[in-house]
C-alpha cells in the first residue's frame, strides 16, 4: 500500500511525500546525514550492533521528512490531503498535526526492530487520528493480534500487559530520536510533531486503564439490556 500526503501551504506553495508499507519498494537516502548514524543518540534498548549495522534504519526512513520540513514553523495552517488506494482524506489544520500523522506512519513502517511492531498500524493508518482514536485502534490490533496467538495455540495476552511494555520501549525510541533531529532543525514544525506523537504513544504506556475507562462509556452506551 501507498500513501501520499499532500501538503498545501495558504501562499500556494505544495509538498508531497509518500509512504510505501511494503519493504520491497522502500529506498534509503542517497545521502545519509550524519545523525541517522547508528551510534548517534543511539536507543538505550536498541538491539541493533554498530559492529554490523552503521546507520539507524528509523532514521534513515525519517530524514526525507525532517529535511523537507526542517525550515518550517509549526503554527502554519496548512490544507492536508492524504490519499491512499482505498479513500481520501482532507484537513485544514496545523502544520504540527499533519506533520504528526506522517511522521507516525514512517515511523511505523520502519525496519527498525522496535518500530517494526506497528507495521499493523501502518497498515490500516488513519490520519489525524485523536487521542482515543489512537488507544481504539491500538488496543484494537493488539487484541486481533491475541487471537490469533490463541488460534495457534499459545497463551494469549488477554490483560494487555504486553502492550503496555511495547509501548515502554517505544517510549525510549522516540525520545532518542527526536534527540537525533534536534540538531537537524531550524524551525520546530518537525519537533513539535514528534513531541506530540510521543504524547499519543505515552497515553497507551502511562494512562492505559484510564483511557480505557473513558472508551468504556461509549460501549456502554450501546450494550443491549433484555426487556
Amino acid at each position: 500500500m501507498r500513501v501520499c500526503y499532500k501538503f498545501t501551504f495558504d501562499n500556494g506553495r505544495k509538498i508531497e511525500h509518500c509512504v510505501s508499507t511494503d519493504e520491497e519498494e522502500r529506498e534509503a537516502p542517497a545521502e545519509r546525514a550524519e545523525w541517522t548514524q547508528l551510534s548517534h543518540c543511539k536507543c538505550s534498548n536498541c538491539p541493533l550492533q554498530e559492529s554490523k549495522v552503521s546507520h539507524c534504519p528509523a532514521a534513515l526512513d525519517m530524514q526525507s521528512v525532517v529535511e523537507t520540513f526542517q525550515s518550517e514553523p509549526a503554527f502554519q495552517k496548512v490544507n492536508v490531503v492524504v490519499s491512499a488506494s482505498e479513500r481520501t482524506y482532507e484537513k485544514r489544520t496545523g502544520l504540527e498535526e499533519g506533520l504528526r500523522s506522517l511522521m507516525g506512519l514512517v515511523m511505523a513502517t520502519s525496519e527498525c526492530p522496535i518500530l517494526k511492531e506497528l507495521r499493523p498500524m501502518a497498515i490500516h493508518h488513519m490520519p489525524f487520528a485523536t487521542s482515543e482514536e489512537f488507544i481504539l485502534r491500538s488496543v484494537s490490533i493488539y487484541l486481533m493480534q491475541q487471537y490469533f496467538v490463541m488460534r495457534d495455540g499459545e497463551p494469549p495476552d488477554w490483560e494487555l500487559k504486553n502492550l503496555v511494555e511495547r509501548n515502554r520501549r517505544l517510549q525510549l525510541v522516540n525520545q532518542a530520536l527526536w534527540q537525533r533531529i534536534h540538531s537537524a532543525c531550524e524551525a520546530d514544525a518537525n519537533l513539535k510533531a514528534l513531541l506530540s506523537f510521543f504524547s499519543l504513544a505515552s497515553s497507551v504506556s502511562f494512562s492505559l486503564e484510564t483511557q480505557l475507562q473513558k472508551l468504556r462509556k461509549t460501549f456502554e452506551a450501546g450494550e443491549f439490556k433484555p426487556v
